[in-house]
């Protein structure tokens, strides 16, 4: 039952962002990581009992000889903020592709432990907490292009998504999309935030976005909206990766009216005319994570990863495993509907659930399901063909996505899988080393060809 766990949680990595690429075979050293990078953080402060959200964003440049400079942070918290404060930093790489970093500025240091992908970017978790008690994260480093830290290099059409927590660690969602003129105003807004198990459509007033910081790629974005019949306000900072895509995350105090949230927001590839039914067509893979409150009456940590079947004409079905209260459960091709809004908007309904889904491209999507358990996180087209056993073949990397509650292990790794039902596994979960060697049980085996996005190795025939 622990390898069917920790395998299936290695599944869930595998799925996000563009992330789990395979490993290249070439030289290992600190040159994979060398140029000018953005990243996001999302996590927990606390101990065993007490928890309190987390978060970071920023950018840092790698010379890939081992050392960070023009690094720049921004993190919210409840009792922690930083705004753009500046740090250096080292790291080192080993021959596993598997690395460590130090952020260090005038707070502190912050430790952190990585794993390369094959198009540059990494797998990072932060692994601060000592004793118990302190910090533990996760997210990415992307490689960023500084031709655009500009406001105007931001326009077009742009989907967002985003998760996280308030002050007593009640989980919110949002998501949703708009249109950038290029000179700071989003129109067209619209959006979805599941707060605490009440969701609601977003009614914009105004929205407005400004890269302030052309030699950071840092600005910020400004929400004013009504949700329920109340008004709200979000602003949040932002880093640029590229035209394309930018972090961003939540500055307001954290409080029930402003939970921290924490996301993306990437550039909608709209058709002709705009979206339809038939923009979800085939397979997409979806990896969400939220909270249940089972019978102990605390909200326990809940991961989902599945199969989401659409044929392009309003039918779906849905197949996925989830850790529900600290035990695995099945669903097998659960039959739905859905209905797609020009502005990329999606309504599901599978059985008695309703979830909301925003387009980024056709198969692509921020998605949330829409009742008390907050779960949130992406869907992303499956690659054509059968899979099998032999699909799981080569060196992978991953993390622990977005831990929900400060009990949930963090770590990153590496594994190698024979095509067969072995691999072998390279965890680095706080400062520990693990090698560790497993076998997929017939069940798991299943689970993952259904949820694989699979990238051989350069030159793997």
């Amino acid at each position: 039952m622990r390898n069917l766990k920790i395998l299936l949680m290695v599944c869930l990595t595998i799925m996000l962002g563009a992330a789990a690429q395979a490993q290249t075979g070439g030289g290992v050293n600190a040159s994979e990581l060398s140029g000018n990078y953005a990243f996001s953080l999302s996590g927990i402060r606390g101990n065993g009992s007490v928890s309190a959200p987390f978060a970071a964003v920023g950018r840092f440049s790698a010379d890939g000889a081992g050392n960070l400079t023009n690094g720049e942070l921004d993190a919210n918290g409840v009792g922690t903020t930083f705004v753009a404060q500046a740090f250096t930093g080292t790291y080192s790489i080993g021959a596993d592709h598997r690395g460590v970093m130090t952020f260090t500025g005038p707070g502190g240091s912050l430790k952190f432990a990585f794993a390369m992908l094959a198009n540059g970017n990494a797998h990072i978790i932060e692994f601060d907490a000592s004793g118990g008690t302190g910090t533990i994260a996760s997210g990415t480093i992307e490689k960023a292009d500084t031709t655009a830290y500009s406001t105007a290099r931001i326009t077009g059409d742009y989907a967002f998504g985003g998760a996280g927590f308030d002050p007593t660690m009640n989980r919110a969602a949002i998501e949703g999309r708009f249109t950038s003129n290029g000179s700071g105003t989003l129109s067209n807004a619209a959006g979805d935030v599941n707060a605490y198990g009440t969701d609601d459509p977003m009614t914009f007033s105004s929205a407005t976005y400004t890269v302030s910081n052309t030699a950071t790629g840092r600005g910020t974005m400004h929400f004013a909206f009504t949700f329920g019949g109340a008004p709200g306000s979000l602003n949040f900072v932002l880093y640029v990766v590229n035209a394309g895509k930018f972090f961003v995350m939540e500055n307001d105090m954290v409080t029930t009216a402003t939970p921290l949230l924490n996301g993306a927001v990437v550039q909608q590839q709209t058709p002709t005319g705009g979206f339809t039914n038939s923009s979800l067509d085939g397979n997409m893979v979806i990896a969400l994570t939220g909270l249940s409150a089972c019978g102990s009456g605390s909200e326990v940590p809940k991961a989902v990863a599945g199969l989401l079947t659409a044929n392009g004409a309003g039918a779906l079905s849905l197949t996925y495993d989830e850790n529900y209260c600290r035990a695995p459960n099945s669903v097998t091709a659960a039959a739905g509907t859905y209905s797609v809004a020009a502005n990329g908007r999606a309504a599901i309904a599978i059985g008695g659930y309703r979830l909301v889904a925003y387009l980024m491209k056709a198969n692509q999507v921020f998605l949330f399901v829409s009742d008390a358990n907050v779960l949130f996180g992406p869907g992303e087209p499956q690659a054509a063909g059968s899979f099998s056993n032999g699909t799981l073949k080569g060196s992978y990397a991953g993390f622990a996505t977005n831990p929900t509650d400060f009990q949930v292990a963090v770590f990153s790794n590496v594994f190698a899988a024979d095509g067969g039902t072995t691999h072998r596994q390279y965890d680095r979960l706080g400062g520990s080393r693990l090698l560790k060697r497993f076998r997929y049980p017939a069940r798991l085996s299943k689970a993952l060809t259904r949820c694989l996005l699979r990238q051989r190795m350069a030159g793997e025939p």
